[in-house]
């Protein structure tokens, strides 16, 4: 499966497996194995970059097992081979949003007129504090 131009992942890493789908459907849901369960194995999987890793167990959330597979269930279809490619749709979706590296944060700094402004301000306070003191006491 080609995620983008450098990124391909084997089928072999891809475990599909198609088991009945919940929900309404009467006998057709009831007899048919139309879901899928995809299962990627990320932990042996060789072609991604660490980050990338990272961030994609981070976007799975609870869809990652312990031993390091992401598991996605594609029902939402009555074919077998729509729910098939919706999965992997999704899959490639995921990989596409974790190559995607967050921009850096850059720290705020206030400009030079708030700077002023805010010194201005401390300074009115100041001396609207000095005026009310007793006149004479030195402190």
């Amino acid at each position: 499966m080609l995620i983008a131009q450098t990124i391909l992942i084997d089928e072999a890493e891809i475990e599909e497996r198609f088991i009945r789908a919940s929900g309404p459907g009467g006998q057709h849901v009831n007899k048919t194995e139309s879901a899928v369960q995809l299962r990627f194995d990320l932990a042996a999987n060789t072609t991604l970059p660490d980050a990338a890793k990272r961030r994609l167990v981070r976007l799975a959330g609870s869809r990652m097992t312990k031993d390091g597979s992401l598991v996605l269930k594609a029902d939402s279809h009555r074919e077998r081979e729509r729910n098939r490619s919706d999965a992997r749709d999704r899959l490639r979706n995921l990989i596409e949003q974790a190559l995607i590296a967050p921009k850096p944060r850059k720290k705020a700094r206030p400009s030079l007129a708030s700077i002023k402004r805010v010194k201005a301000a401390k300074a009115q306070k100041s001396q609207t504090k000095s005026m009310r003191r007793k006149p004479g006491s030195e402190d």
